[in-house]
């Protein structure tokens, strides 16, 4: 261990990763305690203890194969191309509320639900995107620096494993522990995932209650809310009409907004109310507005994206909100 990463370590109790790459040392806390499966696979690997490894480091002498600018640095594949892995698979490990909030993440690399292997990736910047479908099973210490310098094709070097304090000494992996913890680990994921769903759907429905408190509910479904009253007729149907709006789901979660609600936001929108341009929800309720009124929108699935919902920005089955001002008709 260098002078610098003993330095770092100083006083500090878990089991850590030091992986030193051309350009510098990369430290990281592994999460042994709350994701026991991972951390022994890949300390087994790291250690040479499994039997995939024939007795050697595994990772020494591998490369970094995939580095995307502002997202992550993935590297563990002796094929190099990101194809390659031990020979085995492995269960995902989530816990709750681990998630990619910030950088230097260190989780498990994966072709879709419980396909890990060998290949890790270490985050540049916050990817919330990859909650619940990665497993983060460490954290970097120090050297996110290093994780913003490593380029494609840079190598892991060696990939040392510092164990200090009482517990994370006792934590040692052997073939047979580590195959004990892999015959349990679908098991364990889906008793995860049930409980998660029951955990969202309630912080949903809280969401939800608390989000249309106040709104009326219109004839289609839509729950919505006037907070600046328009003048003159209502909007109608076939009209040719401009609107402002952000969008958001009910978490708060913002999914595009224009420059009326957000400082980068883009121009106002104009459609033909009634011609089937824009979601049936959002049609239904800018029919019903006036000029200048400003109004707020909840939207039931089954009006705005349905159960596909929209990969990667809104979930299926998700109720969306619309803050929505007619600018002009």
């Amino acid at each position: 261990m260098s002078a610098e990463a003993t330095k770092a370590l100083e006083g500090k109790e878990g089991v850590f990763a030091i992986l030193t790459t051309e350009k510098g040392e990369i430290i990281l806390d592994l999460f042994y305690k709350e994701t026991p499966l991972t951390v022994s696979n890949f300390v087994g690997l790291a250690e040479g203890i499994l039997k995939e490894t024939n007795g050697k480091p595994f990772y020494d002498g591998l490369t970094f194969h995939r580095v995307i600018a502002d997202f992550m640095i993935q590297g563990g594949d002796p094929a190099g191309n990101g194809t390659g892995g031990p020979g085995y698979k492995f269960a995902d490990e989530f816990v709750e509320d681990y998630i990619f909030d910030k950088p230097g993440k260190l989780a498990m690399a994966n072709s879709g639900e419980n396909t890990n292997g060998s290949q890790f990736f270490i985050t540049h910047v916050p990817t919330d995107w990859l909650n619940y479908k990665h497993t983060i099973f460490g954290e970097v210490v120090t050297g996110q620096e290093v994780v913003d310098a490593v380029e494609q094709g840079d190598h892991i070097i060696t990939l040392q494993i510092v164990r200090q304090g009482k517990d994370a000494e006792n934590f040692v992996v052997t073939q047979e522990s580590f195959d004990k913890l892999k015959a349990n680990g679908l098991r364990n994921i889906a008793e995860f995932k049930e409980e998660h769903a029951k955990r969202e759907q309630k912080k949903a429905e809280e969401q939800f209650k608390e989000i249309t408190k106040g709104c009326e509910k219109s004839k289609e479904g839509v729950y919505y809310k006037i907070t600046e009253k328009g003048t003159g007729d209502k909007v109608g149907k076939g009209k040719v009409v401009t609107v402002g709006y952000c969008g958001y789901l009910i978490d708060g979660t913002l999914f595009d907004a224009s420059q009326e609600f957000h400082p980068q936001g883009h121009d106002p929108i104009s459609f033909t109310t009634g011609a089937g341009q824009m979601i049936p929800g959002f049609d239904y309720m800018v029919q019903d507005m006036t000029l200048g009124e400003v109004r707020t929108m909840i939207i039931p699935p089954a009006l705005a994206y349905g159960d596909q919902g929209i990969n990667g920005v809104i979930p299926g089955g998700a109720y969306i909100c619309f803050d929505v001002k007619v600018l002009k008709f």
